[in-house]
């Protein structure tokens, strides 16, 4: 799935992402130590990958998205 980055903290490596549809969806460290990323800004588009759905949804990967 596509998002684009809304937040990061790179204290805590968490943030959220903006789904296509505009819903706010936050992301832990765990997830984000899982892309193997190093840094992330605000609009960029990232991969994500989920568990669960509704309020349980839960984002397990960010990555940058490649084209």
């Amino acid at each position: 799935m596509q998002a684009t980055a809304y937040t990061y903290d790179p204290e805590s490596r968490s943030g959220q992402v903006l789904l296509d549809d505009g819903t706010p969806v936050p992301f832990d460290g765990a997830a984000f130590d899982a892309g193997g990323l190093r840094l992330l800004r605000p609009g960029q588009r990232v991969r994500i990958e989920t568990e669960g759905g509704g309020d349980a949804l839960r984002i397990t990967l960010v990555t940058l998205q490649t084209l």
